[in-house]
């Protein structure tokens, strides 16, 4: 019996430093992850540690961190077992940044300058709301029965949605929020970022101040084969450039996110695998080389910071959003902006009605159908920095659909065909929540 229980501890210390072996390496960035989210939903959207631990911070490995709060010094940090502390500190207009032992946080920085214009005209060009407006082609029994299922019933967690808001003909015809958020409530978009960054290269490229298909305008690509890869390449994703983006595991996309300084320059290093435009690779690294191409658009830092808001976010009346930056000053491009539920949905009415703002064209019209254009090798997935449903994803929504569409189920869904703009935001991943279904359920709520 004594050699039994021997072998059965013996066995037992072997699995603690298998497990150890194997974990070890991620708690950077359990910790990392953990810390940016505490800083980011509390500093942002006033959250509790409490609220986040439990609502964006119960994933795998992830709850195995603790967290702080410093209101004082305004950073939260985190760590598994004691090892591995991280610290993400939170700037006024620049969100919260995840930083290393070598960062100066004493050292001035820069901040976008803002407008954010107060209105009374009725939404989505102001802040008034038409509460009379009333469609007789719209079932607003089954579109209230269809938004409500998105949400989980009393007592259950298998949904997660957050909030839902549906436009149509420019007129909130529903929204609903979950316990804990309302219409002024900021969330993270994740990878609907993404869409944001693009845009700018449409707005520049009206302007007359950028030319997408010509090559990327990177240095230290003009000695090999790279500098064949255009900026065209690049918002479609298929640069083919070296890439591996995989959450589950420790990767390019997460040593990026959690690990490097300049996130801009991760993908920047990487070497050519494919020929342009012959292998479709989704890449988050390639989001941030565009945020950091932008920056070298502008003559100084502040001008690229206010570019964002002045020119898009702010023109829109976009006031609620914040784009985070990261250790040096370049705009997350790739996952970290924060808005409202409105603020989102008018992201997505400024691609419904083409670029065109309450009469003022921010982009050409052609940029719509641009990004909305299939990827070569996507299989009608995607297009230039936008999701599509043009290969038939969602069966039952129509093909015209492209959206935005972020980690754990955030989306902006643009139904041109239907003057539709739907937006659910949630965490739900895994199993995914049911897009298609609670797409056919507000569609169908509409008479064609």
């Amino acid at each position: 019996m004594k050699k039994f229980f021997k072998l059965v501890g013996f066995a037992s210390f072997i699995g603690i430093l298998y497990y150890g072996f194997i974990t070890y390496p991620k708690l950077d960035l359990i910790s990392g992850f953990s810390a940016k989210s505490i800083a980011s939903g509390h500093f942002i959207d006033h959250r509790s540690m409490e609220m986040i631990e439990k609502g964006d911070n119960d994933i795998k490995m992830i709850d195995l961190a603790t967290n702080t709060i410093d209101e004082n010094g305004q950073f939260a940090t985190a760590s598994v077992y004691g090892l591995k502390e991280r610290k993400a500190i939170y700037r006024e207009g620049l969100g919260a940044t995840l930083i290393d032992a070598d960062f100066d946080i004493s050292a001035p920085y820069e901040v976008p300058k803002r407008t954010k214009l107060v209105s009374d005209k009725l939404f989505p060009y102001g802040n008034q709301e038409a509460k009379d407006t009333v469609f007789s082609s719209v079932d607003y029994a089954k579109l209230n029965a269809a938004v409500s299922n998105a949400f989980d019933s009393t007592g259950k967690k298998d949904k997660r949605t957050r909030s839902v808001i549906v436009i149509h003909k420019d007129r909130i015809i529903a929204e609903k929020y979950d316990t804990g958020f309302d219409k002024d409530s900021k969330i993270l978009g994740w990878s609907m970022t993404k869409s944001i960054t693009a845009t700018i290269f449409g707005i520049l490229e009206k302007q007359g101040k950028y030319d997408i298909y010509k090559p990327a305008p990177i240095v230290e690509w003009q000695k090999d084969k790279r500098k064949n890869i255009t900026t065209n390449d690049l918002l479609h994703m298929n640069s083919g450039l070296e890439w591996e983006e995989n959450y589950s595991t420790i990767c390019d996309a997460t040593k990026m996110l959690f690990q490097a300084e300049n996130m801009g320059r991760v993908q920047l290093e990487k070497p050519s695998v494919f020929e342009p435009n012959t292998h479709w690779n989704y890449s988050s690294g390639t989001t941030n080389l565009l945020s950091y191409i932008l920056r070298n658009q502008f003559k100084t830092h502040q001008e690229y910071l206010d570019f964002w808001y002045s020119a898009l976010i702010d023109k829109i009346g976009m006031k609620s959003m914040v784009v985070e930056t990261d250790m040096a000053g370049n705009f997350v491009g790739s996952s970290y902006s924060w808005a409202t539920t409105r603020d989102w949905s008018k992201f997505g009415l400024l691609y419904l009605h083409k670029g065109n703002w309450n009469g003022e064209q921010l982009f050409d019209a052609g940029w719509a159908e641009y990004v909305a254009g299939p990827t070569k090798g996507s299989k009608g997935d995607y297009g230039a920095h936008f999701w599509l449903n043009a290969g038939g994803k969602f069966p039952d929504v129509p093909r015209d659909m492209f959206y935005c569409s972020g980690f754990q189920g955030q989306m902006v869904a643009i139904i041109p065909s239907m003057d539709l703009v739907i937006v659910r935001m949630g965490l739900k991943e895994n199993p995914e929540f049911d897009f298609n279904g609670f797409l056919r359920g507000v569609i169908g709520s509409l008479k064609r």
